[in-house]
């Protein structure tokens, strides 16, 4: 199947076809560093990662640029509470996301692009919808009048007919119902961060950043437009109306969104205490990354997605499985020959897991195609239907599997033992076993139970998995 996207703009699931053969230009919008990310916004984070993944595996080169927002009311707010400068607030958190990122093994955007990089870009941006009409000054600061963009609305697919002329708002997040003129430029305030820019002293409002950084990196029209529901309105309605009036253009092609993630059936909230960082989960709770990265990306994007401590062990049960049947192809002994429905089998299975993943990211349906074959494969092996001749083709399977969903290797506890060490612990057991040095057979048992391995003595011979 070809690859096909539901897009927010037109309301349809469409197939995906570039403006530049081969090529995808993308934005996404990255977390604002006022505090470490949560695992609603890792909700988020993951799709765009498998967004990636699925434009890759279509041989697709990708130009994928993510903003870091790294001023806005709160960051400020919170900085100016602890005594610190903006860069030193933001530099923590932007790392800590960077971090949490590399733990769920979501792969870096080609560029990231913070926003106080480029304020220069944005007070010109600014300047230019002054000189063409799309804007007013009132205190020092600058708005954008929504009313000289008459596209607005198209992509929330709101009526804003009755929105109430020159009505406007100055923080950065606001009423998700009330259509109000948006500050590109605020003026400054004592005891706050401004910059000197050729349209005055201040510092720029959320919305223009997207918009400034996208066309700046990635030209006039993006091909995909990316970020979680929730900034369908307003943010990305004001990006649109901002870009389009600055170009004259088409701002982005696609714009795709992901759900929201409930917790226990709620929204998250820490007055719930149903709030969780990714490392409370790896952390005091002792959750796997790739735990969590599953359960992230077992629903398809546009379904909401309810995270709870069972479905989480669920998860870890799943990919226990994925893992134990790898094992088994690996180290168990089979006769020689080759069952020719096993292939077919594991064909079929390929072909529903890529038609399921070009199918808008059907991640379900994806999974669901890799079990049955799993279920199917571990039956002929129970029946002694299954031949060394079938081993490279299901080990295929799983490597195309583990291409996307990236969950397969273990996570190596901090501090943990490397593989490699404990292939030589294991082999070194086994030449004690054989040499019936028993005692040091169970030292080494031990050892590696410590820290976190566990040994399976098998017919076939030695597996071992991680707590």
């Amino acid at each position: 199947m070809p690859l096909r996207f539901y897009n927010t703009l037109t309301q349809q699931v469409q197939p995906f076809v570039p403006v530049e053969p081969n090529v995808v230009r993308m934005y996404t919008c990255g977390p604002t560093v006022y505090d470490y990310a949560h695992i609603g916004n890792f909700r988020t984070f993951v799709f765009y990662d498998l967004l990636r993944r699925v434009l890759r595996l279509n041989g697709l080169k990708l130009d994928h640029v993510m903003n870091i927002t790294d001023v806005d009311d709160k960051i400020i707010r919170n900085a100016v509470a602890q005594g610190k400068s903006l860069a030193d607030y933001t530099n923590l958190y932007t790392q800590a996301f960077l971090d949490d990122c590399a733990t769920l093994r979501l792969e870096r955007p080609e560029r990231l692009a913070r926003a106080t990089e480029h304020i220069p870009e944005m007070a010109t941006a600014i300047r230019k919808l002054e000189e063409s009409g799309h804007t007013y000054r009132s205190d020092g600061s600058v708005y954008f009048r929504i009313s000289t963009f008459p596209g607005y609305g198209k992509l929330s697919h709101n009526d804003f007919e009755g929105m109430v002329a020159g009505a406007r708002v100055d923080v950065d997040s606001y009423d998700k119902t009330d259509a109000r003129d948006f500050a590109l430029w605020k003026a400054p305030k004592p005891g706050e961060p401004s910059w000197d820019t050729e349209i005055g002293s201040g510092r720029p409002g959320w919305h223009i950043e997207c918009s400034v950084m996208a066309i700046e990196f990635l030209g006039a029209t993006l091909d995909i437009h990316a970020g979680g529901v929730d900034l369908i309105f307003p943010h990305h309605e004001n990006e649109i109306a901002q870009a389009e009036a600055l170009t004259g253009k088409p701002f982005a092609n696609y714009w795709l969104h992901s759900e929201f993630l409930l917790v226990d059936g709620q929204k998250m909230s820490k007055s719930l205490g149903n709030f969780y960082t990714l490392r409370d989960l790896c952390g005091e709770l002792g959750h796997a990354p790739e735990a969590i990265r599953y359960l992230l990306a077992s629903a398809p994007y546009r379904k909401s997605l309810n995270f709870t401590m069972d479905s989480l062990r669920s998860a870890a049960t799943a990919i226990d499985r994925l893992r134990n049947f790898k094992l088994r192809l690996e180290s168990a002994k089979f006769d020689d020959g080759r069952n020719t429905k096993i292939v077919d089998a594991g064909e079929e299975a390929v072909r529903t897991f890529y038609h399921a993943l070009n199918d808008d990211l059907n991640t379900a349906e994806a999974l669901a195609a890799i079990f049955e074959f799993v279920r199917e494969t571990n039956i002929a092996m129970d029946e002694g239907q299954f031949f060394s001749g079938n081993r490279e083709g299901a080990l295929n399977v799983l490597r195309d599997f583990d291409s996307f969903f990236d969950v397969l290797k273990p996570t190596a506890p901090a501090g943990g033992l490397p593989d490699a060490e404990i292939d030589r612990l294991v082999a070194e057991r086994t030449a004690a076993k054989k040499a019936r040095d028993f005692a040091r057979s169970d030292r080494i048992r031990a050892e590696l139970l410590e820290q976190g391995v566990i040994l399976e003595d098998t017919k076939d011979g030695v597996r071992w998995k991680r707590k």
